[in-house]
């Protein structure tokens, strides 16, 4: 009889605890490879001035961004036309034909009055800014009760201060409204050559679709093509349902604020539907500038103008934001809020405009990476589907 040596038994259950813990310091050293390469590559970005030369090549190559981003934008109408046997050159022709009729239009509708009423803003600037400095004054002698401010000496301080700024810049003036008006060519000029680059991309972006998924091996293109898919849907849902609430909040605001009875309303509405772009903080900042100007008129025009900007945004929270946007990006507001700070530190106030579209292709990159490469899965041990990004 052959006997069963104790001594050389494996322990399965100390067995499978070590490979346990293995696999949990394997994760562990996993997480920490990809901190170090984040590190490192934050530190080359900085070195090497990365940003900066992106910065200046997106300047050079603007032309061409806003012509590929006006192709992307109108392809699936011109497909869409082209399925209804419309030839593609003639889908491409009516798509701009209304494209450059809505712009005309806005630009026969709004501009001149624009014009009309920033030349009235700059004529009673002076007095909005006594105005203002008046409203500073009051409020500081209301709230000192001990009299310890001399409201006196602090109002011919800040005149002064205004008086000496004027006249420092005085001579700079000149040089500020040659780059303004260099800039505005610039740009004209910029956005006449992207329209023209975008006609032509829009023509064959089909074939350059066609061209990439040839390219690419054959087991990647399911992949290319379910990828594409969902960002353009997401991105074209957010632009479109953007636009239709900046639009709907400039008009809405103009309305309020000409019942507020503030000056130029519809230069102030402008800038809130402008700033509406960003998320969350958009809104504030454009209100602060027509809240100012109103308190500026008098208490009563300043509370009108609060009143406006709330109504306006009860109407875009509750109404505008559901019904359009929905739930497009599907982020959590934390989200944006961090993105929209970090974008804001590297690209200013351009970051934070695309800020929330960049985190929406980034979440649905890292769900596409996490689905075919099982991410989170190797890193916790967890096979059920995870949201990376909510």
């Amino acid at each position: 009889m052959f006997h069963r040596n104790k001594e050389k038994e494996i322990d399965v259950s100390s067995l499978n605890q070590l490979l346990i813990y293995g696999k949990r310091i394997m994760s562990i050293g996993f997480i920490m490879a990809i901190v170090a390469l984040i590190l490192l590559g934050t530190y080359v970005i900085k070195e090497w001035k990365i940003l900066e030369i992106l910065k200046d090549l997106f300047v050079i190559i603007s032309p061409i961004f806003i012509g590929l981003l006006i192709a992307w934008f109108f392809e699936p109408t011109v497909s869409m036309l082209e399925e209804k046997k419309v030839p593609r050159l003639i889908g491409c022709i009516l798509v701009y034909i209304g494209f450059l009729g809505i712009l005309f239009l806005i630009a026969y509708l709004f501009i001149p009055s624009l014009i009309s009423q920033i030349k009235d803003f700059v004529k009673v600037a002076p007095s909005v800014f006594e105005n203002v400095t008046d409203f500073i004054i009051e409020f500081i002698r209301k709230i000192d009760a001990g009299k310890l401010i001399n409201t006196n000496t602090l109002k011919s301080d800040i005149m002064n201060y205004i008086a000496t700024l004027g006249s420092e810049n005085s001579n700079e003036i000149p040089k500020y409204l040659i780059s303004i008006g260099q800039s505005i060519f610039k740009g004209g000029v910029n956005f006449i050559l992207g329209l023209m680059i975008g006609f032509y991309l829009l023509f064959d972006f089909n074939k350059i679709n066609i061209r990439i998924q040839k390219i690419l091996p054959n087991n990647w293109k399911k992949g290319y093509e379910e990828l594409t898919t969902q960002i353009n849907t997401s991105l074209r849902s957010y632009i479109q349902g953007v636009i239709i609430v900046m639009l709907l909040v400039f008009i809405t605001q103009t309305i309020g604020l000409t019942i507020a009875g503030i000056t130029s309303p519809i230069l102030f509405a402008l800038f809130c539907a402008i700033t509406d772009i960003i998320p969350y903080f958009g809104p504030y900042i454009g209100a602060i500038p027509a809240i100012i100007v109103g308190f500026t008129i008098s208490p009563v025009t300043g509370i009108c103008v609060i009143i406006s900007i709330l109504i306006v945004q009860l109407l875009e929270n509750n109404f505008y934001q559901p019904l359009i946007m929905g739930h497009t990006m599907k982020l959590h507001p934390v989200t944006i809020m961090l993105g929209l700070l970090i974008f804001q530190h590297f690209f200013g106030i351009i970051g934070m405009v695309i800020a929330t579209p960049a985190i929406a292709c980034l979440k649905v990159l890292l769900k596409f990476a996490n689905k075919n490469l099982h991410i989170v899965e190797r890193l916790t041990g967890n096979k059920e589907e995870i949201e990376l990004i909510e």
